[in-house]
Formats: C-alpha cells, sequence, structure tokens
C-alpha cells in the first residue's frame, strides 16, 4: 500500500505538464517588472501569488476528470491537496499584495475566476484539447501580470498598464496559432506546395502581420516607444519563415523547444526597447 506523502506528492498532478506554457506566464511578469523599474515585497508577492494560480490549474484540471470519469479516483486525493496547496498560497500572496496598498488589483481576479470556469466547463465535456480559444483567453489572464507588476513597480495605477497587457496579449495569442501550424505541419505526410502551406498558416500570418502593423503605427504615432514594432518583427520573420519550411515529421518537443527560443528573445527584445 503507497503511504500518504506518495499518495499526494505526484509530480504530474503537482505541475503543469504542457512546458511550453510557462512562458506565458514568465515573460509578462518580466516585462511588467522591468517596465515598472522597480522590484519590491510587492513585486514578490505578486510573483508568488500568480505562480501559484498558473499552478493551480493542473491539479483542477485532473480534479475535474476524476469528477467527469476521465481518469481514475487513485490521484483525488493528490489532487484535492496541491489544489488546497496552491489556493493557499495564492490567497496569502495576494493578500498580502492588497495590505500594501494594491487594492486596485483586486479586480483583475474576475477573469481569472471566469476563465478558470470555463476551463472546469470545457474539462467536463471533453472539450479541452487543441482549443485554440481557450488557450488565447487563458493568456489574456495570464498577461494581466504584466500591467500587475508594473503597477506595483511604479506604486500607483497608470493606464500604461493595459498598453503593456495588451501588447504581451497579442503576443501570446500569436504565438499560440503559430505552434497549432506547426503542429499541423508534424502530421503531413508528405512536403505541402506552397500554396497548402499558405492554407494551414494563413490565420498566423494575419495574427503576426496585425501585431507588426499595429506596433508600427502606434510607435510612428507617438503613442508608444518608437522601436516597439521590433520584437512583433523577429515574431513576424519567424512566422513567415514556418509557413514557408514546414515542421513535417518534427516531433512535438522541438517545436517547442523553437518557440521557447523565439518567445525568449521576444521578451528580452521587448524589455530593451521598451526602456
Amino acid at each position: 500500500m503507497a503511504t500518504m506523502p506518495n499518495q499526494v506528492l505526484r509530480r504530474h498532478i503537482a505541475v503543469p505538464q504542457d512546458h511550453g506554457s510557462w512562458v506565458f506566464i514568465i515573460s509578462p511578469l518580466l516585462i511588467g517588472t522591468a517596465a515598472g523599474g522597480h522590484f519590491s515585497h510587492a513585486t514578490f508577492n505578486l510573483i508568488v501569488a500568480t505562480l501559484a494560480a498558473f499552478m493551480l490549474r493542473q491539479p483542477v484540471t485532473i480534479y475535474a476528470k476524476i469528477l467527469s470519469g476521465r481518469r481514475p479516483s487513485d490521484d483525488l486525493s493528490a489532487a484535492r491537496f496541491w489544489m488546497l496547496v496552491y489556493v493557499v498560497i495564492a490567497a496569502l500572496s495576494f493578500g498580502a499584495v492588497i495590505l500594501e496598498g494594491f487594492t486596485h488589483l483586486f479586480f483583475l481576479i474576475v477573469p481569472a475566476i471566469l476563465v478558470f470556469g470555463w476551463h472546469w466547463w470545457l474539462v467536463s465535456r471533453r472539450e479541452e484539447r487543441k482549443n485554440a480559444g481557450m488557450e488565447i483567453a487563458a493568456t489574456a489572464v495570464l498577461s494581466l501580470a504584466a500591467a500587475a507588476s508594473y503597477w506595483i513597480g511604479i506604486s500607483h495605477y497608470d493606464p500604461l498598464g493595459w498598453w503593456l497587457w495588451i501588447l504581451v496579449w497579442i503576443q501570446s495569442a500569436a504565438s499560440i496559432v503559430h505552434a497549432y501550424v506547426r503542429l499541423e505541419q508534424r502530421m503531413l505526410d508528405h512536403s505541402p506546395t506552397r500554396r497548402e502551406s499558405w492554407r494551414l498558416g494563413y490565420r498566423a500570418f494575419l495574427y503576426t502581420t496585425f501585431n507588426l502593423v499595429s506596433t508600427l503605427t502606434l510607435s510612428l504615432a507617438g503613442l508608444l516607444p518608437a522601436f516597439i514594432f521590433l520584437p512583433y518583427l523577429l515574431q513576424w520573420i519567424e512566422t513567415m519563415w514556418g509557413i514557408f519550411q514546414p515542421a513535417t515529421g518534427w516531433k512535438p518537443a522541438r517545436i517547442g523547444i523553437r518557440q521557447l527560443i523565439v518567445s525568449t528573445v521576444w521578451t528580452l527584445t521587448f524589455i530593451l526597447v521598451w526602456r
């Protein structure tokens, strides 16, 4: 018989298994903190609370699958344990942020709860897999960390935080669409023609082109930093390369690693041009 520690200390329940998703929370935190220009106790508490909320999705998903009969009940105690751990950590850390005077951040909980509820509903209906809409909505919530960490860094509310949120979110959304294109390409049993490649990748092209044109226009208008379009230009180039250099036969890990490298370069470039 398994001991109690072995029953609850299960890595596949405690830690998200889609490792590529980590960039969608780390990137906003880095960008917002760098833009705010100041690291404080409140910043640390926000990071802890945000990471705990991010980690919470894994045991919540397992728990929902158990309730819907998709997984055995053997994992029930572990799912409950890690849900409790992450909820307590997130509540205490975010509570500390609120007590330090950042009460305007409290409203950010609302969209997080709504997206969590939607995710739970999709899991219960077995419709969460390959749901780009759900993933884009989730990154919208995760991208709020950029605004929150920026406001904490400057010690007050500033509408510029919403620009950071939007800028981070549109990159994440385009990255998700691009990843779906690459994953679809890898399933092909032949080298696609240029017409086929365009058919698979035109949506990713639309996302990245919109991002590039929008940021270039806003920078020329003086509403955003002059070179803010550069990281989006890098993403656009990667998407165009990916459309016409299909990932036929690639392993998912190879696609994920390339996505991680591109997102890391994008994040660092964004921080440099923003400052």
